[in-house]
């Protein structure tokens, strides 16, 4: 070993080991191979068959059968991502660097969309402008005839828009809230106004984030099911799901291509942050205000029309419609086609299902983030990239890969339509939920109480479970709410591979609304909001305000 002059061998060791340089373990490297090998396995088999299939792949890639779908795709996924950039970044400055009125409840009930499934809230506008939904009924009594029909790439772009925009809204606020307000005195000092201040100084901070989270809304988009399918508008999604059954390979083919686009949105948005991770400046004062005066009024209209197409007119939608099934089962027109069962039993699933897959999960990633974060290396990043990359993989690809691959599998044809394959696709498909989270748990243990520890006779086993596993629990819980509350949203998956009779809300939801019965529909709803709102208070709007 060669050693700096005048350094001995030992206190290079401690150098090393003070910077995080130890030699992992064989069994943590061994296990964390293994999460890897299993996190793969959905995409890997979705790739091998269709590189195995039968018929000329470039004739089927060429055609207009997928040419045309895949242009909707992405046409979809630009429109919503550049103004989700526009939306979020706008309402972030307005809420963290301005005197907006009431700038704390905006900062309370801007991210609180994010408690709609985007299915969901399609289909609250859609009861919502039907005749005898509210909003038809409003504009009927005063004398407007409403013929407005959301269909096609309008409404996609508008529902997707509504319920996305807070993904970029989230990282920006949080960045500039940590800007320090130095760079924006300096450029007032040598006369530059506020617009010019914003435009030369501002967003040149937080363009990463801005990016980061315009490629995670692209990444939701592109990957949506129920809102594009309830919008009559054909993305990859509803081609891979239309032509599952009847023609695999040509489905297998665009689970490629999905695919494929997903992964290289990820890749995009991991490289945008690391660069924003060596660029970007954390202030120690606190973030600059810039007064509206004559500006307070437009600016608090655009609040208010944002959250409230975005939040209020769903939940009025949703709760009109729960009230007239209500209101009809009490004047004995017409029962409700929901019992106490029907509530109590999707439910119940719902909440049971969603704890054991973040437990899972968190179980699953925990060596993945001990790696990372002990022992850093080009194997640990390979090992988390194959982890990210299920949070890649659509739910509806991932549902797709684990019904065919039980299929064909004979050592695994019991697994078919059971409960274990569908927590193995929640676990795959939201793992990189939990990885960052865990990652920084196990970062936040000085690692001179395990050092401790050891001293004291404690072994590795020892020390986990007494030492560092309760300091490292506030964060792997986190990390495992915010799996709970995708898991809670997730329908494609759940739909496909969830065994026969096993009811959630999302399915229910689902099952529902196609078949007409709106009052079920938006009562179901309101079950499945108010469990998402509680999370995402506990998760994101709290945490977010602590930081503000």
């Amino acid at each position: 070993m060669v050693t700096a002059p005048g350094v001995t061998p030992a206190v290079t060791r401690t150098a090393r080991h003070g910077a995080g340089v130890r030699r992992a373990s064989p069994q943590l490297v061994a296990t964390a191979l293994v999460v890897a090998t299993l996190f793969a396995l959905p995409g890997g088999y979705v790739v091998w068959r269709a590189a195995t299939a039968g018929g000329d792949r470039l004739d089927l890639i060429a055609s207009h059968r997928t040419l045309d779908p895949l242009w909707r795709t992405v046409q979809l996924g630009v429109l919503v991502s550049a103004t989700t950039a526009v939306i979020g970044t706008c309402l972030a400055w307005l809420t963290t660097r301005t005197d907006l009125p009431m700038r704390r409840f905006w900062r309370i009930v801007v991210p609180l969309p994010l408690v709609y499934p985007s299915f969901v809230g399609a289909a609250a506008f859609l009861s919502g402008l039907t005749p005898g939904g509210i909003v038809h009924d409003l504009a009927t009594a005063i004398g407007v005839d409403l013929n407005l029909r959301l269909h096609g790439l309008t409404g996609a772009w508008l529902v997707l828009t509504l319920f996305t925009y807070p993904y970029v809204y989230l990282p920006v606020a949080a960045r500039l809230s940590a800007l320090p307000n130095s760079l924006e005195e300096n450029a007032r000092l040598l006369g530059d106004r506020p617009m010019q201040v914003f435009r030369r100084v501002v967003v040149p901070q937080v363009r990463t984030s801005i990016a980061a989270g315009s490629l995670l809304v692209f990444l939701y988009t592109v990957s949506d099911f129920g809102a594009v399918h309830l919008m009559r508008f054909e993305t990859l999604t509803q081609t891979i799901y239309r032509t599952r059954l009847f023609d695999q390979d040509r489905s297998f083919t665009l689970a490629v291509l999905l695919l494929g686009l997903a992964l290289v949105v990820v890749s995009a948005e991991r490289t945008i942050a690391r660069r924003g991770a060596r660029a970007e400046l954390i202030g120690d004062r606190p973030a600059l205000r810039v007064p509206l005066r004559r500006w307070s009024m437009p600016s608090l209209a655009v609040c208010s029309l944002v959250i409230g197409l975005a939040l209020v007119a769903p939940a009025v939608s949703l709760a009109d419609w729960g009230l007239f099934g209500w209101f009809r089962q009490r004047r004995g027109v017409s029962a409700l086609r929901l019992d106490a069962g029907d509530l109590i039993g999707p439910t119940w699933n719902t909440v049971w299902i969603s704890v054991v897959a973040a437990v899972v999960t968190v179980v699953a990633v925990f060596p993945v983030a001990y790696l990372l974060a002990r022992h850093r290396g080009r194997l640990g990043g390979a090992i988390n990239g194959a982890v990210v990359a299920g949070f890649a993989i659509p739910g509806l690809v991932v549902a797709l890969s684990l019904i065919f691959w039980t299929l064909h599998a004979s050592p695994f044809e019991f697994l078919i339509g059971t409960l274990p394959v569908l927590v193995f696709a929640y676990v795959v498909h939201f793992g990189a939920q939990a990885v960052g989270t865990s990652q920084v748990a196990v970062s936040a243990v000085p690692r001179r109480m395990g050092d401790a520890a050891r001293l004291l006779g404690a072994g590795r086993l020892r020390r986990l479970t007494t030492v560092e596993l309760p300091l490292m629990a506030p964060g792997l819980a986190a990390g495992g709410g915010l799996v709970m509350l995708s898991t809670m949203k997730e329908l494609p998956a759940t739909l496909l591979i969830s065994p026969i009779g096993f009811r959630t809300l999302a399915v229910e939801i689902w099952n529902t609304y196609e078949a007409s019965y709106l009052p079920e529909t938006a009562i179901l709803a309101l079950i499945l909001v108010a469990i998402s709102a509680l999370l995402t208070w506990l998760l994101v709007v709290r945490h977010s305000i602590h930081l503000s």
